[in-house]
């Protein structure tokens, strides 16, 4: 998956936890975006079958589409709890430096971090953001 779909998918999660239900004018707001840009990035999440579309415009996550934002919000914690451990960045820095790191990361290379962070939550180093 690219890394404006990923985007979005995650976006579409979160807006769905806080506001309840999702329409593309709040994906577009929440992200900075054009109605058109979003429209076309909905269009084509359709097709892959990530979201459906409503008839009074809320857009749903599929349970693909909730799959790919669980394991996207995850992977964006992980290694978020792994830059301010290690590398002891700020949360700030961290959150909007593992959005970037995610999307290029190899999977043994993700899956090596998120053994590491795993093994740092059991000694209690650190808290398990997602419990």
């Amino acid at each position: 998956m690219n890394k404006s779909a990923e985007d979005y998918i995650k976006t579409i999660y979160l807006l769905k936890e806080r506001l309840g239900c999702v329409r593309s004018v709040d994906i577009a707001r929440e992200m900075s975006f054009s109605k058109a840009s979003v429209s076309i990035a909905m269009s084509n999440l359709r097709e892959k079958n990530i979201i459906t579309m409503k008839k009074n415009g809320e857009i749903e996550l599929t349970p693909e589409g909730i799959k790919a934002a669980t394991e996207i919000c995850e992977k964006h914690s992980t290694l978020s709890d792994f830059l301010r451990t290690v590398a002891k960045v700020d949360e700030k820095t961290a959150k909007e430096d593992a959005r970037r790191i995610g999307h290029y990361l190899s999977p043994s290379t993700y899956a090596g971090i998120k053994r590491y962070i795993q093994s740092l939550q059991t000694k209690g180093v650190i808290r398990n953001e997602l419990e």
